[in-house]
């Protein structure tokens, strides 16, 4: 088959003035395109690099693929922007691996996924939603649980989550939702802070789905009140160790498995995803965030996680690519 890729490169996005550091966080390398491209052609595909942005719609409209194999994050920050690529492919009826615009664009929206992942009985961490200073200076942060960390709503690869956005009072919270929506330019989600184990799960395939694994991050260095910031996830050789499969109890793992499935199912996620827990110290898993478009590179969660349990980077892309191509049975006969 003749297979297009498109993602987005950190280089290929040009920065407006005064942006954060972690502006291009879940941009993409040349070495991660470079891998998913030589790992579709070591199973016998030829792949056409299709890019993102316009360089994505001109390139389309030109090449003849039978399917697309997506991993862009979209441009600008809104919400919706993970579904940019997936909707013009649709437009276009272009198969595509992965899920579909409505999902991307409501598991991105963290305040929404959690209103229903709730209705559903999947425990989360108590939340509130800022869109404005003025909003802000309304609130009531009595009862509140704090800790809690102070989050941009629509991002993903930790952005915006820094060693200063675990706050343990009223004023610090004001303080930095009034920083961050300044700096991010969008709502900032605050949740409650679980103190316990940063636990992530690779979800795999649709019918039905099976959960790769699980794994927990723990921390070299300092474990009171770890947080999994961007700091940590660039340095993450350094700081942290990966355990897979996690040394978790047998009821907690159950609980994550099934909640993982439940969460995928939910939200109507296809092919691959990755959902994040924090298990307090009873062993509760509560849902924080899903990610139904997780990172390939070698740096990623979802492929540590993969090569812990023994996968090839390799056999991970062609597992996600296989999950696509049994929803899309006539690009396999062409």
């Amino acid at each position: 088959m003749r297979v297009g890729l498109s993602y987005d490169l950190k280089e290929a996005v040009i920065l407006k003035d005064a942006v954060p550091d972690d502006a291009l966080e879940e941009y993409d390398s040349p070495t991660t395109i470079e891998y998913i491209k030589s790992a579709l052609e070591g199973i016998g595909h030829s792949v056409v690099k299709l890019g993102g942005g316009t360089e994505f719609i001109l390139n389309i409209l030109q090449e003849k693929v039978d399917i697309v194999f997506n991993i862009s994050e979209g441009r600008g920050n809104y919400r919706s922007r993970e579904a940019q690529v997936p909707s013009i492919l649709e437009m276009l009826d272009i198969p595509y691996i992965g899920s579909d615009p409505q999902c991307l664009a409501i598991c991105l929206d963290k305040a929404l996924t959690k209103k229903l992942i709730v209705q559903a009985g999947i425990p989360t961490p108590a939340w509130r939603m800022i869109t404005s200073l003025k909003e802000l200076s309304a609130m009531s942060w009595q009862g509140f649980p704090f800790p809690a960390i102070v989050k941009p709503a629509y991002e993903g690869s930790s952005k915006g989550v820094h060693h200063n956005s675990l706050v343990d009072n009223q004023k610090q919270v004001i303080e930095t939702v009034a920083e961050m929506l300044e700096t991010y330019s969008q709502p900032v989600l605050v949740e409650q802070f679980i103190d316990g184990d940063e636990i992530t799960v690779g979800v795999i395939g649709n019918s039905p789905p099976k959960v790769l694994g699980i794994m927990r991050i723990l921390p070299r260095k300092n474990n009171n009140r770890f947080v999994y910031t961007v700091e940590v996830k660039r340095d993450w050789k350094n700081l942290v160790d990966y355990e897979c499969p996690a040394h978790l109890n047998e009821k907690t793992k159950d609980k994550i498995n099934s909640y993982s499935l439940k969460v995928f199912g939910v939200l109507e996620c296809r092919d691959f995803s990755r959902i994040d827990f924090r298990v307090s110290a009873d062993g509760m898993p509560y849902m924080l965030e899903i990610n139904p478009l997780p990172g390939l590179g070698d740096y990623s969660d979802l492929v540590i996680m993969a090569t812990k349990l023994g996968w090839k980077h390799e056999e991970l892309i062609a597992s996600v690519f296989s999950a696509a191509l049994e929803r899309h049975p006539l690009c396999v006969q062409r």
